[in-house]
C-alpha cells in the first residue's frame, strides 16, 4: 500500500517518459498513432489500456486516474466531465428496463433527476428510501431491484449511511452499490473497504479545490469499470479533457493540506453557531452535531467544510436578509473550493418540490469553509445575523 504522499506527489507520474518534468506535461491529443497496423489492430481493441483516442484513453488523463483508484483502495478509475457524468454512468451500465433502483433520501439535485424522470423514460423504476435506517432499505428490496445509489453523508443535511451494512445487504442479493463520496473525500471515509462496489466523486469539489474545474471520478473493480468503459462511458463521451485533468492534479497536490485547514476552520466556525441564539440548529456528520455519532466515529474519518444550519427566522425574506449581508461568504451553489460559500436552499431553481417530497426545511443555510481564518468568517456572520 503506498504512503498518501506518494500516491499525490508521485504515482502514475513516469518522468522519465517526459524529458524527467517535474510536473506532467498536458497530452492535448486528441488522437495518437501507431507504429504498424498490427499494433493498432491491438489498441483499437483494448481501449481501456490502450491509447487510440482521448475520448477513451488519454496519458494526462490516466495520471490522474491511477492516483485516485489509489486513493480509494479501488482496482480502476474512470474520470468524467461532471460528477454528475460519473453517477449516472456508473448507473447507466448496470440496469435495464424492468428494473429498480433504490436511492437515498434527499440526493444531490442531479442524482435525484436521474432516478426520478432520466431512468423512468426508458422503464427503471426509483424508489427514495431514508437509508439512515438500513431496515428500510432492505424492505424496499424487490426481486427487480438492481442498484442502490448512496450518498453519505449527503449534501443537504448529511445523515449518513450504514455502508457496510448496505453493502452486505447488497452483496447477498447480487445488487450492485454506488457512493457518492464526495463530502468525505477519499481521505475522509473508504467505501470500497467497507463493501461498496462503485465510488463516485464530484471531482468538482475537494479533489479539485480551487473552483475552476468541472470534472467527475468513478472508482471501482477493473470488471466493473470495463462494463462502464465500454457502455456509457465510449457511447456518451462525457470525459474529463486532458487541460482539466492536468488542473485536477494540481489541485490534488495540496487535498491533504487543505482538508487540514478547512477541518479546523470549519470547528472553530460550528462551535461559534453551537452558542448562537439566531440558529435554531445545525445539520452536520461529526459529533456533537450528528445524530449519528457512533457511526460518524467508525465510518467516517474526519469533516470537511460542509454543513447546514436552520436560522431561527420567521420568514424567507429573513434568510435573505442574513445571505445578502455576508460580505466573505460568496452566494453560490457549489462547495469544495478555496473559498466559503452560502447557499440558502429556499426557493432556488427546483429545490422547492425537493424540499416539499424529502421535508428539507425552508430556512436552511448551507455554507462552505474554505481556506479564509475562522475568525474572518465568525466575523462576517455576525454581519449576516446583525442583518435578520
Amino acid at each position: 500500500m503506498h504512503d498518501l504522499s506518494f500516491i499525490l506527489n508521485h504515482l502514475g507520474e513516469e518522468r522519465d517518459r517526459y524529458f524527467d518534468a517535474v510536473i506532467p506535461p498536458i497530452v492535448q491529443s486528441a488522437i495518437f498513432a501507431h507504429p504498424d497496423i498490427a499494433t493498432m489492430r491491438a489498441r483499437l481493441a483494448d481501449e481501456f489500456d490502450a491509447h487510440v483516442y482521448t475520448r477513451g484513453n488519454n496519458p494526462t488523463v490516466e495520471i490522474v486516474a491511477k492516483k485516485l483508484a489509489a486513493l480509494e483502495g479501488a482496482e480502476r478509475a474512470l474520470l468524467f466531465g461532471s460528477g454528475a457524468a460519473a453517477i449516472a454512468a456508473g448507473v447507466l451500465a448496470n440496469v435495464r428496463a424492468g428494473d429498480q433502483v433504490i436511492c437515498v433520501e434527499k440526493p444531490y439535485f442531479w442524482t435525484g433527476q436521474l432516478v426520478r424522470k432520466l431512468l423512468a423514460q426508458f422503464g427503471v423504476r426509483g424508489v427514495f428510501v431514508d437509508a439512515a435506517d438500513t431496515d428500510a432499505v432492505a424492505a424496499a428490496i424487490t426481486p427487480a431491484t438492481r442498484m442502490i445509489v448512496l450518498e453519505s453523508p449527503n449534501s443537504l443535511t448529511f445523515e449518513q449511511q450504514d455502508l457496510a451494512a448496505i453493502a452486505a445487504l447488497a452483496k447477498a442479493r447480487d445488487i450492485v452499490t454506488l457512493v457518492d463520496n464526495s463530502y468525505a473525500t477519499p481521505l475522509g471515509q473508504s467505501p470500497i473497504a467497507l463493501g461498496i462496489d462503485l465510488v463516485a466523486h464530484s471531482a468538482t469539489k475537494y479533489l479539485n479545490g480551487h473552483s475552476d474545474v468541472v470534472a467527475g471520478a468513478l472508482c471501482g473493480s477493473e470488471a466493473m469499470l470495463r462494463k462502464v468503459f465500454d457502455g456509457p462511458y465510449m457511447t456518451l463521451g462525457a470525459i474529463l479533457s486532458p487541460f482539466d485533468a492536468w488542473l485536477l492534479l494540481r489541485g490534488l497536490r495540496t487535498l491533504a493540506v487543505r482538508l487540514e485547514r478547512i477541518a479546523a476552520s470549519t470547528a472553530g466556525v460550528l462551535a461559534h453557531l453551537a452558542r448562537h441564539p439566531q440558529v435554531r440548529r445545525i445539520h452536520a456528520p461529526v459529533a456533537p452535531h450528528s445524530a449519528q455519532s457512533e457511526l460518524s466515529t467508525r465510518q467516517l474519518h474526519h469533516a470537511s467544510g460542509l454543513f447546514s444550519i436552520e436560522l431561527d427566522v420567521p420568514d424567507i425574506q429573513a434568510v435573505d436578509r442574513f445571505c445578502n449581508a455576508l460580505e466573505r461568504f460568496l452566494i453560490a451553489a457549489s462547495w469544495g473550493g478555496y473559498e466559503s460559500l452560502v447557499f440558502p436552499v429556499a426557493g432556488v431553481r427546483d429545490w422547492g418540490s425537493l424540499q416539499a417530497a424529502a421535508s428539507v426545511p425552508l430556512n436552511l443555510v448551507r455554507f462552505s469553509i474554505g481556506l479564509e481564518a475562522p475568525e474572518v468568517l465568525i466575523a462576517d456572520l455576525e454581519r449576516g445575523f446583525a442583518a435578520i
